[in-house]
């Protein structure tokens, strides 16, 4: 007996569904917010209609069209989830609606906010500009690197290790779910 087109289902459902390892659907509720399964007693995951269809998307983006999980972030970012359920569903003329609503939204630049070159052109700005934040050109008392005899971390280096940090347990919680 199949289950309905509206009915939840379970992390095994979906993996065999969209032929997917269990552990890439978990890894990917950390990496993507927007994946949000129901869990019951016991930690059990039940996906909605729609999780499976943004996964669906997700997936396409990734394995399909060679996208990094950052450049699929960046898309659900600028475009919302109904612009990858649109993608992993197939329907281009979604895809081209919500682009070009989104591209009527956006207001001009004025002169003086024009990017001024290819540096530039990145949307958003760093907090700190890679350069000065590995090598500590341009730095304040509390930013760049630490010298050999300082006995704290700055700002920016705490940041990158709790990334890294948090990144290792990630790969650990992994691979003890493999074992």
């Amino acid at each position: 007996m199949d289950k309905s087109p509206d009915a939840f289902r379970t992390i095994s459902e979906v993996a065999e569904d969209l032929d997917l390892p269990q552990h890439v659907l978990r890894f990917w509720e950390t990496r993507f917010t927007q994946i949000k399964p129901m869990k019951r007693g016991g930690g059990r995951r039940y996906y909605r209609p729609q999780d499976v269809e943004l996964i669906k998307g997700i997936r396409h983006m990734l394995y399909d069209q060679g996208y990094t999980i950052k450049g699929v972030q960046k898309l659900l970012r600028e475009n919302g989830n109904h612009f990858l359920v649109a993608i992993g569903n197939g329907d281009m003329a979604a895809v081209e609606a919500i682009a070009q609503r989104r591209q009527a939204e956006q207001v001009p630049l004025t002169a003086a906010a024009q990017p001024r070159g290819d540096e530039d052109a990145l949307v958003g700005q760093p907090k700190v500009k890679p350069s000065r934040r590995f090598f500590g050109l341009g730095k304040g008392d509390d930013e760049g690197p630490v010298q050999p005899d300082a006995s704290k971390l700055s700002r920016d280096n705490r940041a990158l290790l709790q990334e890294a940090l948090f990144d290792l347990l990630e790969c650990k919680r992994l691979l003890d779910q493999v074992r």
